[in-house]
């Protein structure tokens, strides 16, 4: 009798672990940021928060640099180990578009975030998860226009990156007065040098357009500290930080914007592991932003930044 129980036990066990592993969702997520980076640390909070929270398994990967040729071969390295769901960034169509059509084609079901809406569903991606870059952009620069400027520069630490250019392109379109972009690295004492440089070189310049808080926004400051200007000078920013926060409520920088990343790291893992489970899929795109923070919302947000949420 034990050891027929013994048996029966054995059985369920082994029934169990089979079930378990008929039903694990392995998801692979691929962006061309890297997870040690402001931004993309909580893009990478919120990818896992979402595999604890759905029960699943998920690796993420990530070039070294901002670099089309290796995060294309990341792609592919992913799509290799057969995932039940893709999450991919897609700041290069043309570059990664062929990775991602290979990852279709394989069966795989591919969720674009942050960068690519333009060119997502063209590809055969699902939805994409992320916001109008163009007018988010554009956005900003009415509402830059709206505080007073007229000679801008936006500040791009990716040139390349099509979602930064489009930021640029919309900020243009809406500040409607004189603007340039100033091509920078992702190094934030090379950002602080070049715009300071910028706004040595003329002394007419009004409005700061950054593509990044911790990369561009917070070194744009200090920029325009260093000048002497900045209480002449709108500083504005993609993205948030900590640091580019306090700056906001302490009314030394304008506002930022938005896009909730923690979002487009949590919510593509957990539709895909949805997917993987039930079948079920929402029905398109999910807008993550622009949300503006401004003087009045900083300080709410600051301690939510700090923890790698916001």
């Amino acid at each position: 009798m034990k050891f027929t129980r013994k048996i029966v036990k054995s059985a369920v066990a082994i029934a169990a672990l089979a079930f378990g592993a008929a039903y694990a969702q392995n998801i692979a997520v691929v962006t061309h940021g890297q997870a040690n980076d402001a931004f993309w640390s909580v893009v990478k909070n919120g990818v896992e928060a979402a595999a604890k929270d759905s029960g699943v398994k998920v690796t993420y990967r990530a070039p070294e640099s901002f670099d089309m040729v290796a995060m294309s071969r990341l792609i592919d390295a992913a799509v290799n180990q057969k995932p039940d769901g893709l999450v991919v960034s897609l700041p290069d169509a043309s570059a990664l578009g062929p990775a991602i059509q290979r990852a279709v084609k394989a069966g795989i079901p591919v969720i674009t975030i942050n960068s690519g809406l333009e060119s997502s569903k063209k590809l055969g991606a699902v939805l994409h998860i992320g916001q109008s870059e163009y007018d988010a952009g554009k956005s900003a620069g009415e509402k830059l226009k709206a505080m007073g400027g007229k000679n801008g520069i936006c500040v791009n630490q990716e040139v390349g990156n099509v979602s930064l250019d489009l930021r640029c392109k919309g900020f243009a379109d809406g500040f409607g007065g004189k603007s340039k972009v100033v091509p920078t690295g992702n190094d934030p004492t090379e950002v602080r040098s070049k715009v300071k440089a910028a706004l040595d070189s003329d002394t007419s310049i009004d409005t700061i357009m950054a593509l990044g808080a911790s990369t561009a926004g917070e070194p744009a400051l200090a920029a325009a500290k260093e000048s002497g200007r900045l209480a002449k000078i709108n500083v504005a920013t993609f993205d948030l930080s900590a640091g580019f926060l306090k700056a906001i409520a302490a009314k030394e920088a304008a506002f930022a914007i938005d896009q909730q990343q923690f979002l487009q790291g949590y919510l593509p893992v957990s539709f895909l592991a949805l997917h993987a489970k039930f079948g079920l899929i929402p029905g398109g795109n999910v807008p993550s932003g622009p949300n503006l923070i401004t003087s009045e919302k900083a300080a709410q947000v600051i301690d939510l930044s700090a923890k790698g949420i916001r």
